[in-house]
């Protein structure tokens, strides 16, 4: 039998592992993957440390998958192998609870999510309900798609659902893996954006980089400058329409008045 490449978690705690595995053929409502870059996220710690009750393991990490369909399931009619799909943190729902019948397929009560209910993308080969894929353009990068899939998704439905219209000030307060998104989102929308984080050491390679990328996207002030600065900063997202606040491990959008 043919075999892949795959990192997995033997327990919970438990170190990263380079193995072998078969490759595993697709289900009858399956989709088969061959994955071409699978980014990194906080949420992976759920897998590496074992903090989702009930996760079976080992177990492959990655919920931030790009690749392109490598076989389907005999029930499958609305992909085909050689499609470039994408697969993000929402890894398939049921279809007859009541909030799948409501359209609501991320509330649903039988909800599966990628490398906690199944095998996520650490592999070269992964297998995926095909209700949790999603189409990616040929010519996007799979290594710029694949974050898209859960950080990217994350800030663009807090963007696009908050209201907000073309010229109206939103400040994204924490400056990582999603807050970079949020602002190219944010400045794409035609939304004037602060953008608020803390500053690395002055004179440092990545201070300047930093600043830099982020001054190409929006106006930037530090969180751990002078008084003065932090206090124009905040006040820039007192005045904002929307904010998104990515710090404290987690993320929340308030829409202002």
């Amino acid at each position: 039998m043919p075999r892949m490449k795959a990192v997995q978690v033997p327990k919970p705690g438990g170190p990263f592992e380079l193995v072998e595995r078969n490759i595993p053929d697709a289900g009858r409502a399956q989709v088969r993957i061959k994955v071409e870059a699978c980014g990194i996220c906080r949420s992976d710690a759920l897998v590496k440390e074992g903090h989702w009750p009930g996760i079976q393991y080992p177990r492959v990490a990655g919920h931030e998958i790009a690749g392109r369909i490598d076989a389907v399931g005999a029930d499958v009619t609305n992909w085909q192998p050689g499609q470039r799909v994408g697969v993000g943190w929402h890894g398939g729902h049921c279809f007859v609870c009541e909030y799948c019948r409501r359209g609501d397929f991320m509330l649903c009560r039988n909800e599966k999510v990628t490398a906690i209910h199944f095998d996520g993308g650490y592999a070269e080969y992964v297998i995926v309900p095909a209700e949790a894929v999603a189409a990616i353009p040929d010519d996007l990068p799979a290594a710029d798609a694949a974050p898209l899939m859960c950080a990217g998704i994350t800030v663009f439905n807090s963007l696009r659902n908050a209201g907000v219209r073309p010229g109206d000030l939103v400040a994204v307060q924490g400056i990582g893996g999603l807050g970079h998104l949020g602002i190219q989102f944010a400045q794409q929308m035609g939304l004037r954006t602060v953008a608020i984080g803390p500053r690395s050491r002055q004179g440092t390679t990545r201070s300047q980089t930093r600043c830099d990328s982020l001054r190409r996207f929006g106006y930037w002030e530090s969180g751990r400058s002078s008084p003065e600065t932090w206090g124009r900063a905040r006040d820039s997202c007192n005045r904002a329409r929307f904010e998104i606040n990515l710090v404290d491990g987690g993320w929340s959008g308030s829409l202002h008045g």
